[in-house]
């Protein structure tokens, strides 16, 4: 790994690349697969270390998990997994300790979750709240942060309103709600994407969607499940905004997963005027698939608010990064989320962007950034957030003159091959 690493301004962008598995199904597939019966092996699973915790959390339960370079061999317990013999130690990974809290929930013992300095400023009482009404005991050290112990128990089926939309909330209880007596629902005020939803029906469980509401029925057997992982939509993000920055620019993305909840993000880069295609449209273990080609052109801005804010939470680091390249400028509202992040990533980005010589407003809930900008290359920082490095990484590239970023190796936590893939696309 590399703390810090120069990118040098390109001219253009070019290739046909396919990507690591996406994060969002590799997370839900491994801890189904530890609690289905049978044995479970997936191709293409996230190289990335948030998903490299979840398989050692499992493997700390008592799940064997075989990896080999892409894929993943993981030997399911059953519902019941076993007593780990120390905390279990989630890293960087959100999604590792919301989600597998569902599952802990459901445990006849008692687990403690601990993670990084990152980590353990990110809010847990959204699900610490919603399990213990379900009837686990859990303490948190300090007003809902990490880390947390869980003394698992009979739970009770819960209907829940979300007062905040998180896929992780929901798939915490969704998980959970295998293991209580009864149907587990869970309703938000905008939908998220459903990856949960979809794994569990892969899995052989039965799951209702009505809208933004889901539901499954408790004590459901699960059977274990091969799988080829499609592209990671958010990963894809980087490329996809990258090409949209030069005129002539085009990229082709293979094997991408095309799941209507995450693909949003093409919705608003076509608006932007970004010339994209989607072909090769198949379904596996129903999730949508496909190729995506991208052509750079004018790039004209918008507004990114409300649903539209909730579906791109991930993606919105690297649209506020080509932002000032836009004619029009970028607008981003509703997104008071991004400052419970890895980093405040509104902060964050505003850092950065003013660094570049970018004129930008800072709001609570969002920033407004002019377009038709000059941004210079200069000293820039991932403040250990693996989003801001990738996502400054993209904005170097038309920057006048050298970028060097910080922090770099923060990319591991979800790509780890990010730069050197970048490198191979940019021409100069």
């Amino acid at each position: 790994m590399t703390d810090s690493i120069t990118i040098h301004p390109a001219h253009g962008i070019a290739g046909s690349i396919v990507l690591p598995g996406d994060k969002s199904i590799s997370h839900r597939y491994a801890m189904l697969a530890g609690i289905a019966e049978g044995t479970s092996h997936f191709e293409n699973y996230s190289p990335g270390a948030d998903c490299a915790s979840t398989l050692k959390c499992l493997e700390a339960l008592g799940v064997r998990c075989e990896r080999s370079l892409n894929s993943v061999s993981i030997h399911g317990l059953g519902p019941q997994l076993k007593a780990p013999a120390e905390a279990l130690d989630c890293g960087n990974s959100g999604s590792t300790v919301r989600m597998l809290s569902g599952i802990l929930a459901g445990q006849q013992f008692t687990t403690q979750l601990f993670g990084d300095d990152s980590l353990s400023r990110r809010p847990m009482g959204r699900v610490i709240q919603p399990l213990s009404q379900m009837g686990a005991q859990i303490t948190s050290s300090d007003g809902g942060l990490l880390p947390l112990t869980i003394s698992g128990a009979k739970l009770r089926a819960l209907h829940y309103r979300a007062p905040i939309a998180s896929a992780q909330v929901k798939t915490c209880l969704l998980f959970a709600g295998l293991f209580a007596d009864g149907e587990t629902s869970v309703e938000e005020s905008t939908g998220t994407r459903d990856h949960g939803e979809i794994a569990l029906r892969a899995f052989g469980a039965h799951v209702i969607q009505d809208g933004a509401r889901a539901s499954v029925q408790g004590h459901q057997k699960l059977h274990g499940l091969e799988a080829d992982i499609p592209g990671d939509l958010s990963s894809a993000s980087f490329f996809l905004c990258a090409a949209a920055l030069f005129p002539g620019s085009r990229i082709e993305i293979r094997k991408l997963l095309m799941n209507p909840t995450r693909a949003r993000l093409l919705d608003v880069l076509i608006g932007m005027g970004v010339r994209i295609s989607v072909t090769e449209l198949e379904e596996k273990h129903g999730e949508l698939i496909g190729s995506v080609a991208v052509e750079g052109g004018g790039l004209e801005g918008g507004v990114i608010q409300g649903a539209d804010t909730t579906a791109l939470i991930d993606e919105i680091p690297v649209l506020a990064a080509i932002a000032p390249y836009t004619s029009r400028g970028v607008e981003i509202r509703d997104a008071r989320e991004l400052r419970v992040k890895e980093s405040d990533r509104i902060a964050t980005i505003a850092s950065n962007l003013r660094a570049m010589g970018a004129q930008i407003e800072e709001r609570e809930d969002g920033l407004l950034i002019a377009g038709e900008q000059r941004l210079h290359g200069t000293e820039l920082d991932s403040f250990g957030d693996h989003r801001i490095a990738m996502a400054f990484a993209v904005a170097a590239l038309r920057a006048g003159g050298t970028s060097m970023i910080k922090g770099a190796d923060a990319a591991v936590i979800s790509f780890p091959g990010f730069f050197n893939l970048l490198e191979s696309v940019a021409q100069r």
